[in-house]
């Protein structure tokens, strides 16, 4: 059974939830990609405990997915801007939206909707070969060891 941490499991999953796991992390990643930058802003949104949200901004710009800017100096005001490294949960963040309007919507239907800022399209997730393009479903994935893989079945 696992623990509170994961450091001995060899699992990029694992390791994964080392950092975004905690119930408040992703929804504090996602208001940050839909542009909220300042603690107030964080609050309101999530109606999150002061004392929890300061402990999450820490440890997300400790873990280099926010960066704490000031943006006033008399009294010093700072804002958290998403990395490079949060972009990169983009997709992730979609997976779990669009996972969540199929399976877990309320009957008024999904609360926002992904749509390319270019022409106004759906924007979906997809799994797609990096070697031919071709579009994948979960039943075409194989999942191989890799060259960090040991004994363990994880």
């Amino acid at each position: 059974m696992l623990g509170r941490t994961y450091d001995d499991q060899l699992c990029s999953i694992a390791r994964t939830l080392e950092i975004v796991g905690e119930r408040w992390t992703l929804l504090i990643v996602r208001d940050a990609l839909l542009g909220l930058r300042r603690f107030e802003e964080f609050q309101d949104s999530l109606g999150i405990a002061r004392n929890v949200l300061t402990d999450r901004l820490s440890k997300l710009v400790a873990d280099g997915l926010l960066e704490r800017v000031c943006y006033q100096q008399r009294p010093a005001r700072y804002e958290y801007r998403p990395t490079g490294k949060a972009a990169d949960l983009v997709t992730t963040v979609l997976a779990l939206m669009h996972w969540g309007d199929r399976h877990a919507a309320g009957p008024d239907g999904p609360p926002r909707i992904a749509t390319h800022a270019g022409c106004g399209g759906d924007v979906r997730e997809q799994l797609v070969c990096a070697e031919c393009g071709q579009a994948l479903g979960p039943e075409a994935v194989q999942m191989l060891p890799g060259p960090a893989l040991t004994d363990s079945p994880a």
